[in-house]
């Protein structure tokens, strides 16, 4: 029996720096400069965390705010694997996201650190938009806020003690098609 180590676990997760900013602190004699990085870090498959790190050097400040993404790691629930259920908006402080749902083909169209979010969740059609403040922090506050509200219609039947079938509205005769229909 093979045994899988934690570092193979944590080797399977999409690594993304969103931002970099040097922070001067100004001492007697001078600036002192330090670095602090956004990351955020995914399994491709609906995994997905983000951390924030400072430090005096950038790769430093890279490997404290990827420790921190793996740390606190959300589930979120894909539709086939490759867009939202629903659509969504979110803020977190003066930054404010709207993602929207979109049909195969339509690709990842949204900029900055909404991008580099949904590329390592693994969505691969979707629609964003930043409204307000284009702050890193706040935009990937606000788009985490959005994708941790949302919900699978299966979530939403388990809440309520229904069927799927009861929360999408579909009923078996829905789908019979217009020429099946009955002529009684």
């Amino acid at each position: 029996m093979a045994r899988t180590s934690p570092q193979d676990k944590e080797s399977d997760f999409i690594e993304k720096l969103v931002n970099v900013n040097r922070v001067a602190k100004v001492i007697k004699g001078g600036r002192r400069f330090s670095f602090s990085a956004i990351v955020v870090v995914g399994d491709g498959r609906g995994r997905i965390g983000h951390g924030h790190g400072k430090a005096r050097e950038v790769p430093e400040a890279v490997k404290k705010a990827t420790e921190k993404a793996k740390r606190k790691l959300y589930k979120i629930p894909l539709k086939e694997g490759r867009t939202l259920h629903h659509d969504s908006t979110g803020h977190y402080g003066a930054g404010h996201v709207v993602m929207r749902a979109a049909t195969p083909g339509t690709g990842i169209i949204a900029g900055g650190p909404m991008r580099a979010i949904f590329e390592v969740l693994g969505i691969q059609d979707v629609v964003g938009k930043s409204i307000g403040s284009s702050n890193p922090h706040n935009m990937v506050r606000a788009t985490f806020e959005a994708l941790v509200g949302l919900s699978s219609p299966r979530q939403v039947a388990a809440r309520r003690g229904k069927k799927v079938s009861d929360i999408l509205g579909r009923t078996p005769d829905a789908k019979k098609s217009v020429g099946e229909a009955d002529n009684g």
